[in-house]
């Protein structure tokens, strides 16, 4: 049971570590699904927006934080 909890806690920090990463991903899957509900717009469509979004937002997370660390060294 103590192994379940820490894989468990291990995934809770993982997804939490950083807000705003998480909450811009859920923006995306959230704009998505409107886009798709709301419109007539193709699910496949709305899955390459979907994936174009996550892309996106993972690169500009990566470059936030390499220039966070460029700006330690300084």
């Amino acid at each position: 049971m103590n192994i379940l909890k820490d894989v468990f806690s291990e995934l809770f920090s993982m997804f939490v570590a950083d807000a705003r990463l998480t909450a811009a991903i859920l923006a995306t899957v959230a704009l998505a699904a409107i886009l798709i509900n709301a419109t007539s717009l193709p699910p496949l469509a709305g899955g390459l927006l979907l994936l174009l979004g996550c892309i996106a937002v993972l690169f500009l997370s990566v470059r936030r934080e390499a220039r966070r660390r460029a700006a330690e060294y300084r």
